[in-house]
């Protein structure tokens, strides 16, 4: 789900599928309007009449598919349509958030034009987990500068703005998955590219640039151990000191909240063996872990 002044830098390469078959490709969900276009069955056309009709593109896209086997698009396009027809029966009642009741729109921030939109997206992820939905991921910030949250310009204007549409949101789809039991079950990572700098861009520029040597994530629920800081920069804070983690040390940690051996999953792609934590040696923070 995007944020609705624009999408990230790199567009839909976000959240393809990689060098994984394109099966596991993300859907985008809109962040204006009908989160998903076209949900509703065309005018006139039955149950029955749309069943035929999928069933009979599927069998010639199958045909179609024996004559290109490896082509994983192709598998991914039929599933599509599948994953489409079952959605038309299932996502109406999952993107309608106006049936929530009173208490719950305002404990998302749906009154407030300030946090109206993240707390839309929160509200919806809560209702998607409820349906089984494995993997989402909200985007806050769009576009480029202070549309996000790279505070170049100004970095506490900047922040303030941004921390305010998203601190009341994410505090409700924690306290609300506590309250459904979905907490123990469901991992949160909140993170971005990377940190800001201890210093400023100039005299009169209060806006900070771009530090990849220190920056934090946090996650939260299934497994994680909460109440905690792992690691620390040094005494300006711009380089990492104590504890350092690679990014790939993260996802090693998400892969085995997962249940999934970081050092054992791998996808043949271009030849080679592919991790999605590389060649080179990453461990699991077990710190963060109960």
């Amino acid at each position: 789900m995007t944020d609705p002044r624009g999408g990230p830098i790199g567009s839909a390469s976000n959240w393809t599928a990689g060098y994984m078959p394109a099966a596991y490709q993300g859907t985008l969900f809109r962040s204006g309007g009908s989160p998903l276009l076209d949900l509703a069955t065309p005018e006139g056309t039955s149950d029955r009449t749309q069943r035929r009709s999928l069933d009979l593109l599927k069998s010639l896209n199958e045909e179609h598919l024996k004559l290109h086997p490896e082509e994983t698009e192709l598998m991914a396009r039929i599933e599509s349509y599948e994953l489409a027809y079952r959605m038309q029966t299932e996502a109406m009642s999952v993107v309608d958030v106006d049936s929530e009741d009173a208490a719950t729109r305002e404990m998302y921030g749906l009154n407030d034009k300030r946090t109206a939109d993240f707390g839309r997206k929160c509200l919806i992820t809560r209702k998607l987990i409820e349906k089984g939905v494995r993997f989402i991921q909200l985007y806050s910030g769009g576009g480029h500068i202070e549309d996000t949250w790279d505070g170049h310009n100004d970095c506490i204007t900047n922040h303030t703005l941004h921390a305010g549409e998203t601190d009341k949101p994410i505090a409700a789809l924690i306290a609300d998955l506590k309250r459904t039991g979905l907490w123990e079950e469901t991992l949160l990572v909140w993170g971005g590219e990377f940190g800001r700098t201890p210093t400023s861009e100039g005299v009169g520029k209060p806006g900070r640039d771009h530090d990849w040597h220190g920056f934090s994530m946090w996650m939260a629920g299934a497994g994680v151990k909460g109440g905690q800081a792992i690691g620390a920069t040094d005494e300006l804070g711009f380089k990492a000191v104590e504890d350092r983690c690679h990014v790939s040390d993260l996802h090693a940690t998400i892969l085995h909240l997962m249940g999934v051996d970081h050092k054992r999953l791998s996808f043949p792609h271009q030849g080679l063996n592919q991790r999605l934590t590389g060649v080179e040696e990453r461990r699991v923070i077990t710190q963060a872990l109960i």
